[in-house]
């Protein structure tokens, strides 16, 4: 079912966020106060909005306070992040994803009722740093400090064995929940024992990091 988001500031990443939400049929409200901006963006959102987004009375005619969640990306205007996040915690908008510029910045903006913190150029970086480590991990989601899910192409030494005979839960103390498979193209949630790992499976394990690297040992 379609919900209604916003994305105040369409730099690059606020422009993404718009982008990505239309290709997964949300309903969007975009906004920015640069009229450019605002047109480019017409073809990915049916309420592309020329505003200045720091003025509470502008969110509020917006119906910003009914859209499901916000996102804020204003590069490095912290002094309009941090008022806008404010604003939108005063609207009773429960879910506010707000793109800071260090630290210090995210600590301030959690103050003020943002829910979620965005560094995308750390995300990204640690991204990158795990992938260089653990190159057979193709995506992994953090859980928290020390627990991940991760899609995971199996070494060579799982292909040909079941579930069973891997013992991951035994040797790794790590989960498999779900299988992807490629041939026949399906997906399978808490496999059997008896699931017999293929080369083109890919692995969805739950497990704290440190061990899920060991896997790439294997």
């Amino acid at each position: 079912m379609a919900r209604k988001y916003a994305v105040i500031g369409l730099g690059n990443f606020g422009t993404w966020v718009v982008k990505s939400l239309y290709e997964l049929r949300q309903e969007t409200i975009a906004i920015d106060i640069d009229k450019e901006r605002v047109q480019k963006i017409r073809d990915f959102t049916n309420n592309p909005v020329l505003a200045d987004a720091t003025k509470k009375e502008t969110l509020i005619s917006l119906g910003l306070g009914d859209v499901h969640a916000v996102v804020i990306s204003l590069g490095d205007n912290t002094s309009a992040s941090t008022l806008i996040t404010l604003y939108l915690q005063e609207m009773g908008v429960s879910k506010i994803l707000v793109k800071a510029m260090d630290e210090d910045h995210g600590k301030i903006l959690r103050k003020v009722g943002a829910t979620d913190i965005i560094f995308p150029e750390k995300d990204m970086g640690i991204k990158t740093a795990k992938s260089l480590v653990m190159p057979n991990i193709l995506d992994f989601i953090e859980m928290s400090e020390d627990y991940q899910i991760a899609e995971i192409a199996p070494p060579g030494s799982f292909i040909g064995k079941s579930l069973a005979e891997l013992a991951l839960p035994q040797r790794f103390n790590i989960q498999v929940i779900a299988i992807k498979e490629l041939i026949p193209e399906r997906f399978s949630v808490i496999p059997k024992g008896e699931f017999v790992i293929k080369d083109s499976d890919i692995l969805v394990v739950l497990g704290k990091g440190v061990n899920i690297n060991k896997i790439k040992l294997q």
